[in-house]
């Protein structure tokens, strides 16, 4: 059986360190051309082949509500980062594609950011960096 008291103070100390973190790179996004929001949306998007995916499934990696992300998607593509149309396999879906300048803007922040990322956590070495990943995996898995 697991520890209670040390399973709490694991769970405080993931909260905090993610926290934290989120704010050491939040910056990454000031005086540029996308929220954070819609990075993360460019990411889904840019990710999936021909950088078209379903809405759906932009939505199950966001960390806000559905309407919230339909709302965040319609400003997007009236900004001409996305292009959304009707899902031809689900009738009732749609589908979301990257543009060129969606695409070029995501890039651009993209290699910034991941380098502030990586400074970041090159506070652990390569293991600690395979072990973290797998343990945090290990803790959204539904099984």
């Amino acid at each position: 059986m697991t520890d209670r008291r040390l399973a709490v103070q694991a769970w405080e100390s993931l909260f905090r360190a993610q926290h934290e973190v989120f704010e050491d790179i939040r910056g990454d996004f000031d005086s540029t051309d996308l929220t954070q929001a819609e990075y993360d949306v460019l990411l889904t998007v840019t990710r999936a082949p021909q950088m078209t995916a379903r809405l759906r499934d932009v939505t199950g990696n966001m960390l806000i509500s559905q309407p919230s992300v339909s709302r965040l998607v319609e400003r997007m593509v009236t900004r001409g980062l996305l292009t959304k149309c009707a899902d031809p396999e689900d009738g009732r879906g749609s589908l979301v594609s990257a543009t060129e300048n969606g695409a070029v803007v995501f890039r651009r922040l993209a290699a910034a950011h991941g380098r502030s990322i990586a400074e970041r956590m090159a506070r652990l070495d390569n293991d600690e960096l395979a072990q973290l990943h797998a343990l945090t995996a290990k803790l959204r898995d539904d099984a």
